[in-house]
């Protein structure tokens, strides 16, 4: 499948699921509630029984708090446990909440693609977040690890070049400055495809966890050697990828006009950023249908039927109506 028929695909998989959109805005707006019950009236009931006054602090008294952190942190010691607890538990909500609908996001377009007359009920959705649940907990702290064990092991390769460049700095400044921009180039291409590399599997991961309904290392696992045996899946990831960060870049622009509004502005901003979080989650869903839509059609459609009496080969017209 062209990129063109897949994306084309995906948009109208996400037109016949549409909800999931308003799925994610609930999710945002309980995400803020959660914050607001979890950090903001800790945080205020903090202020009330510690008999703390805000009125009187200033701007430089602020600054001056930043800079000397143990003072405050000594003198309102049960404030900062406080609202760190609450910090904790609201972080730790809100990641298990977005795990939930993730999965049950992913697994509605899964089902959607498989079933082309498939519509649309939170009995779906929840019942696919039910069955995701677990495995995408397990799948995003796999993938975690892996993010976290490669930003170490750059961080060694890191504090090498810096050491590297220091000795040479002491033979010949001219030669340090070179091998600096050299290496610095070198490490920022290297961690950058890495970095999409790891995202373009998480991705496609995801695809096999919801489709195949494997477990999250054989997903990753699959999902590697699916993207090595097709590398235009990485390239597809990419345009993908490039054209989501460059909506949300003119998203961005477009909305900055009306912090130049004096008085209105922040008034007519606060719709505006409302459409374009439903605007850049629509196209979020959309490349993502578009990712299972290209797994699907290149490797499960293409995976060998077996009869269940003896091994036969499908003809073209039979394979065709068996796709279907």
């Amino acid at each position: 499948m062209v990129y063109i028929e897949a994306i084309k695909e995906g948009f109208r998989l996400v037109n016949r699921v549409w909800q999931l959109v308003l799925v994610q805005l609930s999710m945002m707006f309980i995400s803020g509630i959660g914050f607001f019950v979890f950090v903001g009236i800790p945080l205020a009931v903090a202020f009330i029984l510690f008999s703390i006054d805000l009125t009187g602090i200033t701007e430089k008294d602020i600054f001056q708090l930043l800079k000397e952190p143990s003072e405050i942190i000594s003198k309102y010691f049960g404030i900062v446990l406080f609202v760190i607890f609450g910090l904790l538990i609201y972080f730790l909500a809100v990641i298990t909440f977005s795990i939930y609908v993730f999965g049950g996001s992913v697994g509605v377009i899964g089902r959607a693609l498989e079933n082309k007359t498939l519509k649309f009920s939170m009995h779906l959705f929840f019942a696919e977040a039910k069955r995701l649940f677990l495995p995408m907990l397990s799948f995003t702290t796999l993938v975690g690890i892996i993010l976290i064990a490669v930003a170490f092991v750059f961080g060694i390769l890191g504090g090498g070049v810096v050491a590297l460049v220091s000795f040479v700095k002491s033979q010949d400044s001219t030669l340090a400055l070179f091998l600096s921009l050299f290496f610095s180039l070198i490490l920022i291409l290297f961690l950058l495809t890495l970095f999409l590399g790891i995202l373009s599997i998480t991705i496609y991961g995801t695809a096999v966890l919801s489709i195949k309904g494997i477990g999250s290392l054989k997903s990753l696992k699959d999902a590697f050697q699916y993207i090595m045996k097709r590398p235009q899946a990485f390239w597809l990831y990419l345009l993908l990828f490039g054209g989501y960060i460059l909506s949300s870049f003119l998203l961005v622009l477009l909305g900055y006009p009306f912090k130049l509004i004096p008085v209105i502005g922040p008034i007519l901003s606060f719709p505006y950023q409302l459409i374009s979080y439903v605007f850049q989650t629509y196209i979020g869903l959309a490349l993502i249908a578009t990712i299972f839509i290209y797994y699907y059609s290149t490797e499960i459609r293409r995976e060998p039927v077996v009869e269940s009496s003896a091994p036969q080969v499908l003809s073209q017209d039979e394979d065709t109506i068996h796709d279907s």
